[in-house]
């Protein structure tokens, strides 16, 4: 969860956050996702702690080279006795 500071000059009730009543100065959790949604109001909230980000997904391995030999080999017909 990040974490913003309400920094205006009067009490407001925040439906998003089960109609909590926040304090001037206060700081409250808010969900990664909505975090812009708040910092995007500058005269009425700051940002405390920026959304944790996402770990970084594994590259995937690099594709198997085809070698002539092995594509070859491959659609090369069966030899039949």
């Amino acid at each position: 969860m990040a974490r913003v500071r309400y920094i205006g000059a009067e009490p407001v009730t925040v439906p998003e956050l089960g109609d909590r009543t926040v304090q001037p100065d206060e700081i409250v959790e808010v969900p990664d996702a909505r975090f812009d949604g708040y910092v995007c109001q500058p005269t009425a909230w700051e940002a405390v702690e920026d959304p944790k980000k996402d770990p970084e997904p594994e590259t995937p391995p690099a594709p198997l080279k085809k070698t002539p030999s092995a594509v070859k080999a491959a659609v090369a017909p069966k030899e039949v006795r």
